[in-house]
């Protein structure tokens, strides 16, 4: 079996942060439908702004709203409107299909597939 990547969020802008969260990263849920990300995988984030890096699990954020919060230790990592990558995985013998690979504006919508 290898590791493929499965699903891609380019450029997403932290919108709230909670340290005193248990964990996780809540995403607004039609950014996770376009991306193809199901509420509580596994995803890498990745923080553009200063190159921290850490795992998670995802929640669902209100459809439609650009929620991009961090909770829990990934808080410490990130600031409000910082740019992170977020990244989904499939183990597989065999790549099926392209990743959904999707670029987001500065508000968190949607632009287009990448």
């Amino acid at each position: 079996m290898k590791t493929f990547l499965k699903s891609k969020i380019h450029h997403a802008r932290v919108t709230d942060k909670n340290v005193d969260y248990i964990g996780s990263i809540f995403i607004d849920k039609k950014l996770l439908d376009l991306s193809g990300i199901s509420e509580y995988e596994k995803v890498d984030v990745i923080n553009v702004d200063n190159g921290q890096r850490w795992q998670t699990y995802v929640g669902f954020g209100e459809e439609g709203s650009g929620t991009i919060l961090v909770n829990g230790g990934g808080a410490y990592l990130c600031e409000v409107g910082h740019r992170l990558i977020i990244l989904a995985y499939e183990m597989t013998d065999k790549l099926k299909e392209k990743p959904k690979m999707i670029l987001v504006d500065k508000s968190n919508n949607f632009l287009n597939y990448l």
